[in-house]
């Protein structure tokens, strides 16, 4: 499956009119392209990526959770396949969440954001 053939098969993946992805934000950029060389380096297949993802939008659709947007929604997921992979645990995760939070927030607009070891 080319990369092509799996963003098509995507759900829900915003495209532009040349089927690339479109992003809003930098961050957004940035977790699609983990996904991508995630899957590349062979943790997932394509298939598993986009069920998993499925699932996660699937629960704005159940009234059980606030709505997040789509990329958030893509980083949920993104987090969850890692952790049934067994790649982070689900407490590493939450701490590096948190830690780009704080970093965020910490952040002057328009300045880039940078995460402290």
């Amino acid at each position: 499956m080319t990369l092509h053939d799996a963003l098509k098969s995507t759900p829900r993946l915003p495209l532009d009119e040349d089927g690339g992805p479109v992003f809003e934000t930098p961050w957004q950029a940035r977790v699609f392209a983990m996904t991508v060389q995630a899957h590349d380096a062979g943790m997932f297949e394509w298939t598993e990526w986009a069920e998993a993802l499925g699932k996660e939008l699937a629960k704005d659709g159940d009234g059980s959770v606030e709505t997040l947007g789509y990329y958030d929604r893509w980083l949920n997921a993104f987090e969850t396949i890692l952790r049934s992979k067994g790649v982070a645990a689900a407490g590493q995760l939450r701490e590096l969440r948190q830690s780009w939070d704080a970093a965020a927030r910490a952040t002057p607009h328009g300045e880039p954001i940078e995460l402290k070891r």
